[in-house]
C-alpha cells in the first residue's frame, strides 16, 4: 500500500514541515496536502488520521531534538558546568531555529488531540529518566529517588524556560542558559547536613 511506503511518508512530512515554517503554527491541513500535491483524505490515508500525521512530526523532530542533546549530555572530559551550558545551548538554538514547528507540536497540536499530548509527555519523560540515570551513574547524585527528581525538574524547567524565552525575544540567550546553569549546578550541590537537635543545616563545603 501506498500509504506504507516510508519514501511517499517521508515527503509527505517534508512538506508538512515546509508549510508549517512558512505558515506558522496554525497552518491547515488542507494547506499541508496542496503543498504534497494531494488532498486532504489522501494525506490522512497515509498517516491514519491527523492525529497520525501529528504523532509523525512529533517523532521526526522530538526525537531528533533529544537525539542532538544526547551528546552533549555525555560529553567525555567536561564538567558538569560545562556540559549543562552546551546542552542547553543546543536545546535553545534548536527551539529559535524552528521556531514554527516546535511551537505546532508543544501548543497546537498538544491542544487539539490528548493522544498527542500523551505522545509528547512520554518523549519528554524519557529523556528526564535518562538524565536521571545519568546523574546516578556518573556519582553525580547518590539517591537513584533523588536522581530521577533532579532528572524530571532539570528536563521541565528546560523546556518551559526555553517555552518563555521565545516569546521574549529581547532576553539575552546567554543570560537565560546561565541562570539555567546556576539553578542546576546550585542543585546538585554537596547538600547541607541537619542537625537533628535544632534543625538548623550546616552546608558541606564544595563546588561543582
Amino acid at each position: 500500500m501506498s500509504g506504507r511506503d516510508p519514501d511517499r511518508r517521508r515527503a509527505l512530512l517534508d512538506a508538512a514541515d515546509r508549510v508549517i515554517l512558512a505558515q506558522g503554527p496554525e497552518v491547515s491541513m488542507a494547506a499541508i496536502a496542496a503543498e504534497a500535491g494531494i488532498t486532504k483524505p489522501i494525506l490522512y490515508r497515509h498517516f491514519g488520521d491527523k492525529s497520525g500525521l501529528y504523532q509523525a512530526l512529533a517523532d521526526r523532530h522530538v526525537r531528533t531534538v533529544i537525539a542532538q542533546l544526547r551528546p552533549q549530555l555525555v560529553a567525555p572530559g567536561a564538567d558538569l558546568r560545562g556540559r549543562a551550558r552546551a546542552t542547553i545551548g543546543v536545546y535553545l538554538d534548536l527551539i529559535s531555529a524552528n521556531r514554527n514547528l516546535y511551537r505546532f507540536l508543544f501548543h497546537r497540536a498538544s491542544a487539539e488531540d490528548s493522544r498527542i499530548r500523551s505522545h509528547m509527555t512520554a518523549l519528554v519523560r524519557g529523556l528526564g529518566e535518562e538524565l536521571g540515570g545519568l546523574l546516578v551513574g556518573e556519582r553525580a547524585v547518590a539517591d537513584p529517588v533523588r536522581a530521577q527528581v533532579l532528572g524530571h525538574a532539570f528536563v521541565g524547567m528546560v523546556q518551559t524556560t526555553g517555552d518563555w524565552w521565545l516569546e521574549h525575544p529581547e532576553v539575552d540567550r546567554v543570560q537565560v542558559v546561565e541562570g539555567l546553569v546556576e539553578v542546576i549546578v546550585a542543585a546538585l550541590a554537596p547538600q547541607a547536613a541537619v542537625s537533628p537537635r535544632n534543625g538548623r543545616a550546616s552546608r558541606a563545603a564544595g563546588r561543582i
